[in-house]
């Protein structure tokens, strides 16, 4: 059974800075790297969003453009671990942030519910003064 642990959540002031850290395991009959690991968010009223994508093999990356230049994923496959570094934050980065696994071509963006996700329990991030 595929299991997904994040961490790395908390309260942080804007303009900081947080890593979080998705923790994989249960790959008994498959490599970690056939998978294709996804950030998503959700804010109290609204919808997930797919923040950050990056696919097995080749690491390809997705960024929302409202994160790009900020946030940088990046994946140890060694550690089975998937990490998003998140820089410069601001109170609309505020939500649960949730990671997500899911093999085959990688859908993120505004197509990630095309395809059925893995998911982890979520880590709250804050950013309040």
């Amino acid at each position: 059974q595929l299991q997904l642990v994040e961490s790395g959540g908390g309260l942080v002031q804007p303009g900081g800075s947080l890593r979080l850290s998705c923790a994989a395991s249960g790959f008994t009959f498959d490599s970690y790297n056939n998978y294709n690991i996804g950030w998503f968010r959700q804010a109290p009223g609204k919808e997930r969003e797919a923040v950050s994508c990056i696919s097995g093999g080749e690491g390809t990356t997705y960024y929302k453009d409202s994160v790009k230049g900020r946030f940088t994923i990046s994946r140890d496959n060694a550690k089975e671990t998937v990490y998003l570094q998140m820089n410069s934050l601001n109170s609309e980065d505020t939500a649960v942030y949730y990671c997500g696994a899911t093999k085959g071509p990688l859908y993120c963006g505004s197509v990630w519910k095309r395809i059925q996700w893995y998911w982890g329990q979520g880590t709250q991030v804050t950013v309040s003064s």
